[in-house]
This record gives C-alpha cells, sequence and structure tokens, in this order.
C-alpha cells in the first residue's frame, strides 16, 4: 500500500444506541456547496458535521452507495417533549395531535432512543430512499436498527464531500511554443497538497479522510508522432529552470496551423491518491482525478539565409 494514503481516524467512538447527540429531531442541514457545476453533498435532517479544508474545490461526483440512513436522536422523554412541542406549534388539530403523539408516548419509561431519517438530498434518489423510510424508530440500548448507519458509511460522507483544487496549468514557453522546443509543464500555486474531510456524528464517532497530491498527467492533444510527452514530474510538475533537466512537458514536433484553431489542446489532470489505514473499515477508493486544459500555439521556426557580397 502507499505511503501516500487516506487515513480513517475514529475518534470517541461509542455505542450508537447508547449516544447523546443532542438536539432535537432533525431537521438540520449541513451543506458544502462546490460552485457551479461541481457535485455538491447536501446532508438534510442530519446532526453530521463535515469539516476540513477538502471542500470548497472540485468534487470527482463520488456518490453514497445508500443516499439514506437513520441517525441516533433523543431518548423516549425527550422526544415526547419535542414532539409535544411540534405539535403544538404547527397547530394540530386535537385528534390529529393526540394520534401523532401515541406512538411516542407508548415508548415513555423505555430504555432506548429513537433513531431518525437523514439523506443526502443531492442524489437523485435521495428523498425517495427516505420516503420508503418510516421517519421515526425507538431501538432499544446497545443495537443499531436495519438502516442505521455505520462507520463505514460516515467515512463514505467524508469522501463524497471531499474536493480537490482544479489544476491552474503554467508552461514554459506560456504564450507560443515552437516545433522541437521543450514546452515545460507545472501546477500554478498549487497550495497544499494534502487536503482532508471530517465527519463528525456529535458524540457518537468520527471518521476523516485525507488525499494526498501524488503526480501530475499530461495528454499533448495530439498523436505521439506529432508530440512527445514526459512524465517524470511529481506532485506539482517541474517549473521551468535554465539550464535544468527537461522532465515534465512536451515536445511537439510539429506545428500547430493544420488544428483546429490553430492550437494543440494540452490536458493535465492532477492525479490525488486515497486509500484507507485503519482495521476498522478495511476497504480502499479509487484516486481522485481531476483535470483542466489549456491551449497551445506551435510555430516553424523561421531562419534567413543571406548570400555574402561577391
Amino acid at each position: 500500500m502507499s505511503s501516500m494514503i487516506m487515513k480513517v481516524v475514529v475518534a470517541g467512538l461509542m455505542l450508537l444506541a447508547s449516544a447523546d447527540p443532542g438536539g432535537g429531531g432533525g431537521g438540520v442541514e449541513v451543506r458544502t456547496s462546490q460552485g457551479k457545476n461541481y457535485r455538491a453533498v447536501e446532508l438534510k435532517n442530519s446532526r453530521i458535521v463535515l469539516s476540513g479544508n477538502g471542500r470548497g474545490g472540485k468534487s470527482d461526483g463520488y456518490r453514497l452507495k445508500r443516499p439514506c440512513w437513520y441517525e441516533p436522536a433523543q431518548n423516549a422523554e425527550e422526544m415526547m417533549d419535542f414532539q409535544r412541542w411540534v405539535t403544538r406549534v404547527d397547530r394540530y388539530e386535537p385528534k390529529t395531535r393526540s394520534e401523532t403523539l401515541k406512538k411516542f408516548q407508548e415508548k415513555l419509561g423505555e430504555k432506548g432512543r429513537w433513531w431518525t431519517i437523514a439523506h443526502d438530498s443531492s442524489d437523485p434518489n435521495g428523498l425517495s430512499c427516505q420516503l420508503a423510510m418510516d421517519s421515526y424508530v425507538f431501538v432499544p440500548p446497545n443495537t443499531t436498527p436495519p438502516g442505521g448507519i455505520t462507520l463505514q458509511e460516515l467515512v463514505d460522507i467524508a469522501r463524497a464531500a471531499l474536493t480537490v483544487p482544479e489544476p491552474k496549468i503554467k508552461l514554459s514557453p506560456d504564450a507560443r511554443s515552437y516545433v522541437n522546443l521543450p514546452t515545460w509543464v507545472w501546477l500554478d500555486g498549487a497550495g497544499e497538497t494534502t487536503r482532508s474531510v471530517t465527519a463528525t456524528l456529535p458524540g457518537v464517532m468520527s471518521a476523516t479522510v485525507t488525499a494526498v497530491l501524488k503526480n501530475i498527467k499530461i495528454d499533448s492533444g495530439t498523436d505521439k508522432d506529432r508530440a512527445e510527452v514526459k512524465e517524470e514530474c511529481g506532485p506539482t510538475g517541474r517549473p521551468y529552470a535554465k539550464g535544468g533537466e527537461f522532465t515534465c512537458g512536451v515536445t511537439y514536433l510539429r506545428a500547430s496551423a493544420d488544428q483546429p484553431r490553430d492550437v494543440y489542446t494540452l490536458t493535465v489532470t492532477s492525479v490525488w491518491e486515497v486509500g484507507v489505514q485503519a482495521d476498522v473499515v478495511p476497504f480502499a477508493y479509487d484516486p481522485i482525478q481531476v483535470g483542466a486544459t489549456r491551449d497551445v500555439e506551435v510555430g516553424e521556426v523561421q531562419s534567413t539565409v543571406r548570400k555574402g557580397t561577391p
């Protein structure tokens, strides 16, 4: 397993049925927005808190295997108080209020905890998944109900929320290159090369997913007979250095004048390694790969031959 791996950190792990995350009956929305055309993880009616520097970048579209789940909520007495408040504020009719409160009254004095339903509303199947399940289930101590959230699923939520920066391509030469001239490639302002997201169910469990920028891949935008690519780039490429060894970039062998728009479209993809380091969650993730493109105009080197004066 690579040393550049995702770490799963389990902190404060308790028995789910005996935990007291606080709050009242759901209704809390946790959102991490990733901008236009970027997928956002949206946890509806969830107590899960997302944190870390791995949010706000570009997502690779990872989706949860199950877009809805139960989370532990209040004990019987706390839930009864909450439901009394809800039905009073919402001005239920007396009969409807009595029917609504009945199933909560029946659990008074019993040991255990109510679990409530939450879902990922960014998933097209999230809401329909939730509607197919009961909104509340009462669970005895030291028990997880069918559909109850697991540590593995909490790790998946952190993974789905994890984003990385979109590559910003830097070239030398920058404005225009020439046939047989090495074009150096690197990432401009790569920033932090380690990104992490922590998903926490307060008082219950926490999981942190970390991705590390491992390398970049280069697509010249043309065939091998027109360009030679070198990809000994390291995590962020090789900035141009006078007299330095050219190990990361493209040497174009033919001009781009016969290409659409008279340019080659070069693509640089950053590869972030993701893995697992914890026996409690023995599975791995594929790398996160995000790319960006850059137009490269390649010209011919012109030479002028002058005859000497007789």
